[in-house]
């Protein structure tokens, strides 16, 4: 990981600034997990998301206990639980779907709230309310700081309701050109060679911009 030497962020905390590689390791989880969570016979395009990130969070787990290298000792993946956009706020203002905790961080510097969140959301290109709604409540949580506000990346999953996760980008660039001031459209990754991988940059009023890495899971089991 890196961590920029201009120190903490404006929330308090410590700055977190993942590597590529890092970025890398988190999807590829998500990934090898989505194969393992579509063994369950209740993960179908009719399942609530809850339930579906449910599925996606074990099979997380069960790659992350099946790796060999040194990367299983990177990375822990967390319950979702409530959140806190800021230090100094008692009640919680968010609830994260799927936290990351990286290991290496946590010991060489202290900082133990999760490292990198993930935010699930079902999504078709055809379907304009669920495109609102990734946007919504989903990357406009990462662009306003309830979400990883000391962190410069973030990650978006998109459970693929019908279509392909090209569609799915095209529907979700349709609404933020329609309503976005700045050019923040998802765009195939510069950092991550992977066609399942693409990539957006949104700006943030208190402190550096958030880069989301956005990776669409199809049903299909082939």
């Amino acid at each position: 990981m890196k961590l920029p030497v201009d120190g903490s962020s404006t929330s308090g905390r410590q700055f977190i600034d993942l590597e590529p590689d890092i970025a890398w390791t988190i999807l590829r989880t998500v990934h090898v997990g989505w194969a393992i969570a579509l063994q369950a016979p209740d993960v179908n395009t009719g399942s609530r998301e809850v339930p579906l990130t449910e599925r996606l969070r074990d099979g997380m787990r069960q790659a992350q206990n099946r790796e060999r290298s040194s990367l299983k000792k990177m990375l822990v993946v967390l319950p979702g639980s409530e959140s806190r956009s800021r230090p100094d706020i008692l009640v919680p203002d968010g609830r994260t779907d799927i936290p990351i905790l990286c290991i290496g961080i946590c010991f060489r510097f202290g900082e133990h709230d999760p490292h990198a969140i993930i935010e699930c959301k079902r999504i078709a290109g055809c379907d304009a309310r669920l495109c609102r709604e990734y946007f919504v409540e989903g990357i406009n949580r990462f662009r306003t700081g309830q979400y990883s506000g000391n962190h410069s990346t973030g990650f978006m999953i998109g459970y693929l309701i019908s279509g392909d996760g090209q569609a799915a980008v095209i529907g979700i660039n349709r609404y933020l050109n329609r309503n976005s001031p700045l050019d923040e459209y998802l765009k195939p990754s510069d950092k991550i060679t992977d066609s399942r991988v693409w990539t957006s940059h949104h700006p943030r009023a208190a402190t550096s911009s958030i880069r989301l890495y956005h990776s669409f899971l199809a049903f299909s089991r082939n």
